[in-house]
């Protein structure tokens, strides 16, 4: 009965849109299904179950997030792209990477012509968990790590040497209700060269302060100290916002491994969409334009630009053609 009524309100809603003069938004699973689509991709991966795949990540990222769901079919394969030339899932369970969404508002030329049309785009976003995984499977580590330091647990440390001395507090409820001071990574490649790094809880706060154009500080007190209101808090959807010791843990592993570690060419790959997207969204934040980023399903005032979605060889750098058009 329930499956009834949602199959007659989603009729009921696509009717009134075409009523209306509004654009009906294609299910993600639809366009996949195209036989062009389904061709190109064949064309592009070269195996049927690895396409199966490909469409099943697609799917699975995009089902819970409606801003993914809007936006631009080819950003979204484009970015899908990327994470299945790095064998890695784009399942929101495992964490690995992420599909993120932005907006990029209508363009006009200086007669007032609309250039182009208002507009989502989904980018390829490498998680913590992810750059874990692709330091481990370049086999160059022995270990390598990265935690957060909690009140009490920090005994001492050289910057200059990056020594240091941790005692954990072995209770586990008692750590986890304590306060976080700090966040450490540290790696030990085969060869027996061995750096580690630590960032107090400040250091990190003004990182992301500075170098996200979604975050900022004082709002993100202010959310933890419950000020913000209840209808105000899908604003602050920023995974800086939502999940800040992920965002932390990244950035020691971004800092530690970029200037002391051995990149792959995954890594390399991974490092550089991610450095690239950053200083496009600083660079919009530098002219003064809003950009927040969306990782729930609720409406936002996001930007991003885009280039011309094409499939590119991550290894060999070839194009291998465009993203099939969305008409």
């Amino acid at each position: 009965m329930a499956n009834k009524v949602v199959a007659k309100a989603g009729a009921l809603t696509a009717q009134n849109a075409k009523l209306q003069g509004q654009p009906v938004q294609e299910k993600m699973s639809d366009f996949l299904a195209r036989p062009n689509v389904q061709e190109w991709m064949m064309n592009a991966i070269g195996d049927k179950k690895e396409v199966q795949k490909f469409v099943s990540s697609i799917v699975s990222a995009t089902s819970t997030n409606m801003e993914l769901q809007s936006c631009e079919r080819n950003s979204v394969i484009s970015a899908a792209l990327l994470a299945q030339s790095l064998n890695m899932s784009l399942s929101p369970q495992l964490g690995l990477c992420y599909l993120v969404p932005f907006k990029s508002k209508a363009k006009y030329d200086k007669e007032g012509n609309l250039v182009k049309q208002e507009s989502k785009i989904a980018t390829f976003v490498l998680g913590y968990k992810g750059y874990l995984q692709l330091a481990i499977r370049s086999g160059l580590y022995k270990d390598i790590g990265v935690s957060e330091v909690r009140d009490g647990e920090l005994k001492s440390f050289n910057p200059f040497t990056g020594d240091i001395e941790l005692e954990a507090i072995s209770d586990e409820k008692v750590r986890e209700q304590t306060p976080i001071i700090g966040y450490y990574a540290y790696l030990k490649l085969n060869n027996g060269f061995h750096k580690g790094i630590y960032w107090p809880y400040e250091k990190m706060l003004a990182h992301a302060n500075k170098y996200s154009a979604a975050f900022n500080a004082e709002s993100y007190k202010a959310l933890l100290e419950g000020k913000i209101a209840e209808k105000d808090k899908w604003k602050y959807s920023s995974y800086w916002y939502s999940d800040f010791n992920g965002m932390a843990f990244k950035t020691m592993l971004r800092q530690l491994i970029s200037k002391w570690g051995v990149m792959s060419i995954d890594m390399q790959t991974a490092y550089e969409n991610e450095i690239k997207a950053e200083q496009e969204e600083l660079s919009k934040s530098s002219l003064g334009i809003d950009v927040i980023d969306v990782t729930t399903v609720q409406p936002s005032e996001n930007l991003n630009v885009g280039a011309d979605s094409v499939a590119v060889d991550t290894e060999t750098g070839e194009v291998l053609g465009n993203v099939p058009d969305e008409e």
